[in-house]
This record gives structure tokens, sequence and C-alpha cells, in this order.
């Protein structure tokens, strides 16, 4: 019974003290309010109802009458800045830094801000001043990365790779793969100034930075073909098959026309035909199919087109393999094989040949860095076929 009366006595006395606080945090809460300006709740008003023009007017207001509203000025300038108002964006920040009073903390977040403000606005001189400005602090990674993507934008290579490996020794995940394409992107510069001990040297960093880069090995075939050491070319190029057998329709022409320098054609072929029956490609198949068809006949080229299919069923096999059996079929039969080849052939000619891995950027031609979204290696070497549904 006395354990059952001061429950009894327990229960009100919470309910007593649950009404105080609330209370107390509804004065609270008046009081912050009160001190608010009505521009503010207009603003949110906007907002909730979607008209963002009016919303950013009312904030502003709220800016120029308490301009102790930090997060306000960086909300704003954020939403300028995405919008593409990039001039709105930048006098927000600068409006920010222009106060003696500002923390550094947040004078550090502002100057961010107004370099990404640049960046957007593709200002990248101003950026990069801006940028570089923050070398420590809180903000100072970020600043890096952004330093990072307007070299490459500019294509200051050299200035990337000391960019990469700064933002490495401040801790964040390796940039190895980036590096050796810089350094990739220096080796071809070298080579365009017919420069070969200069690419060499080049090649080397890149493979040192990333042993499984292609694009070097790819590249140091590339050297010693241009300096007529067709021997040493095809072993580089050869070395592909080994790093990663997706690249080999990168390097199938290129061996081709090497063993044909060295009137070793048949070796190349046979290599070619290799190739295409251990790893069934479109790329792979043409080149090995127009130099099979030229150096063996079309017979050859038609057991090659007709081994593809059955292995590795794709459209470009099926217009070789229309095109071998319209070679050597009569009247009417080369008619109906002609109108199929071509309708085939219309199906496949417009198609986007690689895919952008990353952000699904299409083009015809094979990049080692998007257009897209500036990101190295996110294109596999291979061509994209539509993917149909049954109905």
């Amino acid at each position: 019974m006395d354990l059952d009366f001061w429950w009894l006595l327990v229960i009100p006395v919470a309910f007593a003290f649950g009404w105080i606080a609330a209370r107390y945090d509804l004065k609270t809460l008046l009081s912050e309010n009160a001190n608010l300006p009505r521009s503010y709740f207009r603003g949110l008003n906007f907002l909730l109802n979607e008209q963002h023009d009016k919303a950013i007017d009312a904030f502003i207001e709220v800016a120029k009458l308490d301009p102790e509203t930090i997060e306000l000025h960086f909300a704003l300038g954020n939403l300028f800045r995405r919008r593409g108002e990039t001039d709105r964006a930048i006098r927000v920040h600068q409006n920010l830094l222009s106060r003696a009073d500002l923390p550094v903390a947040e004078r550090d977040h502002a100057l961010y801000e107004l370099g990404q403000d640049f960046l957007k606005a593709g200002l990248l001189d101003r950026a990069e001043e801006t940028f570089r400005s923050l070398d420590s602090g809180e903000y100072s990674l970020g600043a890096k990365r952004a330093l990072l993507t307007i070299y490459e934008i500019e294509k200051d290579w050299p200035k990337s790779i000391t960019a990469a490996e700064q933002i490495e020794k401040m801790g964040a995940p390796s940039l190895h793969m980036e590096i050796a394409h810089f350094h990739c992107e220096l080796a071809q510069e070298a080579l365009q100034r017919k420069n070969p001990d200069g690419a060499r040297a080049e090649l080397a960093l890149a493979l040192a930075s990333n042993p499984d880069n292609v694009r070097a090995t790819i590249l140091a075939g590339d050297v010693e073909a241009a300096s007529g050491h067709l021997e040493a070319a095809i072993a580089h190029w050869k070395r592909v098959e080994a790093q990663n057998e997706a690249y080999l329709p990168l390097v199938a022409e290129k061996l081709m026309k090497a063993y044909a320098a060295l009137e070793r054609k048949e070796e190349g072929v046979d290599l070619l035909i290799d190739y295409a029956t251990r790893y069934p490609s479109n790329d792979l198949l043409d080149v090995a199919y127009k130099h099979v068809q030229e150096l063996r006949g079309l017979d050859a080229a038609h057991a090659l087109a007709r081994r593809q299919m059955q292995d590795a069923p794709n459209l470009a096999g099926m217009t070789r393999l229309l095109e071998a059996q319209e070679a050597t079929a009569e009247e009417p039969r080369r008619g109906e094989l002609e109108l199929m080849r071509n309708l085939v052939k219309q199906r496949t000619k417009n198609l986007p040949r690689y895919t952008c891995q990353t952000c699904g950027f299409r083009a015809r031609l094979f990049y080692w860095q998007c257009p897209g979204c500036s990101g190295w290696e996110t294109y596999a070497p291979r061509r994209v076929e539509p993917i149909t549904s049954s109905a």
C-alpha cells in the first residue's frame, strides 16, 4: 500500500514538471521568434509555396536588416550558384568577406564558397587565386581538390601532378590512377613534339605510379613505332593482353600495321584471329575480318564471322556474316541478303560506341577521360549495343 501511495504522488509531480518545462520552451521560442524580421517568415512561406524568386528576395531583405545572419548569407549564395546566377552568388560571398568581425572559420568558409562561384562562372584565374589562399584549415583539402579540377580543365599537367600528390599527403585516398594519366598526357605531348626520350621518361613515371595503366603501355608502343622500332612496339602492344584483354581492340589495327611494315602479315592475321576467337568483341571482329578477307579471301572471313556469331552473337557480327553470304549468293537470294544487311547496318551505324560507367555519357570515340564527368578510365573499351525488351 505504501508503494502504491508514493506512485500516486510521483505521477502528478512529474506532470507538473513537464507542464512547467513546456511553458518555458514556449516562452523561449516566442522570444526568439519575436526577434526575427517579418521578411524571414515571408520567405519561408514563399518557399513552402515554391515561389523561389520571391523567397530569395525576402531572404535578401532579412540579410540586409540583420547582418548577423551568416548562415543565411551562405544559403543564399549557394542557392544563387545552383541557379546559375554566379554574379549574385559572388556578391553575397564578397559581402561576407568585407566584414571585419567575421570569425576565421567563417572567413575560410566564405573564401571557399567564393572560389566555387568563380569556378562555376568560368573565372579560372580568380578561382585559383582564391583556393590557393586556403592553405590550412577545414577547407584546405576541398580547396586542393578544386585546384586539381582547375588544372585539369587548363590541361596544366605538371600542376595537376603536384596538386594530386599534395592531396594524397593530406590523407585523402590515393590518386595514383589520375597521376599516371597526367604523366601519359605529358608523354603524348612529348611524342607530338617528336621527343621520344621525354615521352619514355614520362611513361616510366606513369607506370611507377600505376603499373596496371594500360594507356602507358599502349603509348610506349606508339613511341617505339614512331622511332622505327617496330619489334619493340609490337612487344609493348602485345602486353596489353596480360594487363587487360578488354583493351585489345585499341591496339589491333596498330599491331596489323606493324606486322605489315615488317612484311609479316600472315603472323599478324593469325594473332588477330586468335584474339577475336578468345576475346569476342565487335571491334576485334571488324579489324580481323577486314584483314582476313584481304589476305585469305572471303571464305576465310566468312568462317571467322560465322564462328564469332556462334560464340558471341552481336549485331556487328551479323552484319559481317550477311555481307559474306551476300557476296557468294545468287539472285534472288542476294537481294534478300542485301536488304537484311542494310537493315542491320542502318540499325547499328548511329549507335553510341562507348558509354561512361560513371555518368552515362555516350560517345562514338573512346576517351581515357570522360568529357561528361571528367572521370579517368570510366569508358569500357567495347562498343555498346542496344538492349531490347520483349513485349
